[in-house]
């Protein structure tokens, strides 16, 4: 038990996208999506880490390989922020991306879903604020 002073967790790291093709699915987070390399290390017993960040994000996407309870094409929850989802929308779609309509609903920010190459969903979210 922690002390109710003293929070259990204390920051969100990174988040895992399961990937079929770690170099594909690196190459489109860096190419299209704009992410910078942080760690393609081999660790353990052979486990393959790629970790990428947005640049200046203290949170990262890991790209983990596919295991039988660890299926490609989730929904990821994972939301993106950009600070225009307009161009971001526009821009993905330009590459091609599978993107859903822009949703520009009263009280919310802009914002939409896309998917990776492996159909994992992750959401574009604009802020004002980086």
């Amino acid at each position: 038990m922690t002390d109710r002073n003293s929070p259990l967790v204390t920051n969100v790291l990174v988040v895992a996208v399961p990937v079929l093709d770690q170099d594909r699915a690196r190459d489109f987070y860096i190419d299209v999506l704009g992410f910078e390399k942080h760690e393609d290390v081999v660790v353990g017993d052979g486990f393959r880490w790629v970790e990428l960040r947005p640049a200046g994000s203290p949170v990262g996407v890991a790209l983990v390989p596919v295991e039988p309870d660890v299926p490609a094409g989730v929904d990821t929850g994972v939301r993106l922020a950009v600070r225009d989802a307009r161009a971001a929308h526009a821009a993905l779609v330009a590459a091609g991306v599978e993107v859903g309509d822009l949703l520009l609903w009263d009280g919310a920010p802009p914002m939409f879903v896309f998917s990776d190459l492996d159909g994992n969903r992750l959401y574009i979210v604009e802020v004002t604020e980086p």
